[in-house]
């Protein structure tokens, strides 16, 4: 009898420590001290200024086509590639001195620039060389693309492109895969390279209260880390299904060596 009540409780000791509860793997959930429902405050968002090794994207368009041609490497190409490879070779990468290289206009130093900033020198340059100031240009600077790294407990890890201004870590989980079963949802790392040295915050994506976050918008080159849970290292397994197959083995086990020995 004595031994039926040690299996049994053996039983459930690992079923409740070994099972991942629900409420880790809900994202955003509202808890004691998350803010009231339907009420996130609005977190100001700094411009993304660049750095060595970004790839930027510049267009510029004029009312005649003609006159802006040779500014825009792509202009000869009957079908401009708009995938990653080709805004990486189609596009201007920030050298190790902070600058980029025009057709015309030359080297420019864009190092800390945010992107309107860029739109706006390059406007300047070409309205003061080469056009009027009547003329009708239009320039358009952008990302050759957000990238960012993800590693981890998610289920397709590696550097990511995604082809849109804005970011978030919710957005950047999903398009990994989301995070596995046995991924902390509760900590998970930003790693943010900074004019100033190496940022690094832990984000809850289980509590709302992440989305008041500063960290909670990527910045293009960020790396994430999902840690995993410490039911992946027991080996236990990570749903009761897993849990019991688990018990079920240990107990025969057990139940066989008892017997052996016995004999």
């Amino acid at each position: 009898m004595n031994k039926q009540l040690v299996y049994i409780f053996l039983f459930i000791s690992v079923l409740f420590t070994s099972c991942i509860p629900v409420k880790d793997l809900v994202y955003l959930q509202k808890k004691d001290n998350s803010t009231k429902e339907n009420s996130i405050e609005k977190i100001e968002s700094k411009p993304y200024r660049l750095q060595t090794h970004d790839v930027i994207s510049i267009s510029i368009k004029a009312s005649d086509p003609k006159l802006v041609s040779i500014f825009n490497p792509s202009a000869n190409s009957s079908s401009p590639s708009h995938s990653e490879s080709g805004l990486y070779f189609d596009g201007f990468t920030v050298d190790d001195h902070g600058n980029i290289r025009i057709p015309v206009l030359g080297e420019m130093n864009v190092m800390g620039f945010t992107l309107e900033e860029v739109r706006l020198s390059v406007e300047k340059q070409l309205l003061a060389d080469y056009f009027k100031d009547d003329a009708s240009i239009f320039v358009v600077v952008k990302l050759a693309g957000f990238r960012y790294t993800i590693n981890g407990e998610v289920g397709s890890t590696g550097t990511k492109t995604l082809f849109q201004e804005k970011v978030n870590i919710m957005e950047a989980v999903a398009n990994a895969g989301d995070i596995n079963i046995t991924g902390d949802r509760k900590s998970v790392t930003i790693i943010r390279q900074t004019p100033n040295g190496t940022e690094m915050e832990n984000l809850d994506l289980t509590n709302i209260n992440v989305m008041n976050s500063p960290y909670y918008f990527l910045q293009p080159n960020d790396y994430v880390y999902v840690k995993p849970l410490k039911q992946k290292t027991w080996g236990t397994g990570s749903t009761g299904i897993q849990s019991l197959s688990t018990i079920i083995t240990l107990l025969s086990l057990l139940s066989t060596t008892y017997l052996l020995l016995k004999k």
